[in-house]
């Protein structure tokens, strides 16, 4: 797969958000590239011809940003890393924005609620683990590899995002696991993700873009009300 890659400067970097007060997006596009994922709305907004998952914009001035603009905000809340870009897509082992983002956010004292797929979040634990107010996730959809395969070929495997959760979780950082989109297989994750996390977030499959995979592999029966509540329960015991 080739990879279009633009060092770009951005406008603003610490934007308003429906799901947390703020949201940080240190990329505009994403190398997991999954196949449901609703952020590729974003090629209405950016005007991007290349696919979902070959295109990433690198926002080179985002730290220079947030240093500017935490002092101008009326109001300190909890920022989303991130809503529509994995903060530790490959990328981000050259760049290192995230990690400059957080330790910005940790200077001013801001709470961070980190969301990814991605191990590499180790690599900054000691700012997640000494900031004042931090947690951080990953995405766990299933517990099948061949099933993660299917739908997040470029995304991490799966072993290695219980075993990120499971270092964060005993070096005293609060964890949670996304269970969202819930794919097939993932009524295992509740042996997998006990004692490592402190909450869990559950949700279904609500975008179409991935419908072609379930009807290419046969899983239809995992899209069923049955399946998604069936599951839900047994990951509600964690």
């Amino acid at each position: 797969m080739t990879l279009i890659v633009k060092e770009v400067r951005a406008k603003t970097i610490l934007s308003a958000s429906k799901v947390q007060p703020y949201v940080i997006n240190p990329y505009t596009g994403c190398q997991h590239g999954c196949t449901y994922c609703y952020a590729r709305f974003m090629k209405r907004v950016t005007g991007h011809r290349e696919p979902w998952g070959e295109f990433v914009d690198v926002k080179v001035n985002a730290p220079e940003l947030l240093r500017r603009e935490i002092p101008k905000k009326k109001k300190r809340g909890a920022v989303w890393v991130s809503g529509v870009c994995d903060p530790y897509q490959p990328l981000e082992a050259k760049y290192r924005l995230t990690r400059q983002c957080l330790e910005i956010l940790a200077q001013n004292n801001w709470p961070a609620i980190i969301q990814t797929r991605s191990p590499l979040v180790l690599r900054d634990i000691d700012i997640i683990r000494d900031a004042r107010d931090f947690e951080a996730g990953l995405s766990v959809t299933t517990a099948d590899d061949e099933i993660r395969k299917l739908f997040e070929p470029h995304a991490p495997p799966i072993e290695q995002r219980i075993q990120a959760l499971d270092e964060l979780h005993r070096a005293g950082i609060r964890t949670y696991a996304m269970v969202a989109p819930m794919l097939p297989g993932a009524e295992g994750l509740a042996e997998l993700l006990r004692g490592k996390i402190d909450s869990i977030i559950i949700d279904r499959m609500n975008y179409h873009y991935a419908d072609w995979v379930y009807r290419k592999y046969g899983l239809e029966d995992s899209l069923a009300d049955d399946f998604f509540y069936r599951t839900r329960q047994a990951l509600a015991s964690l």
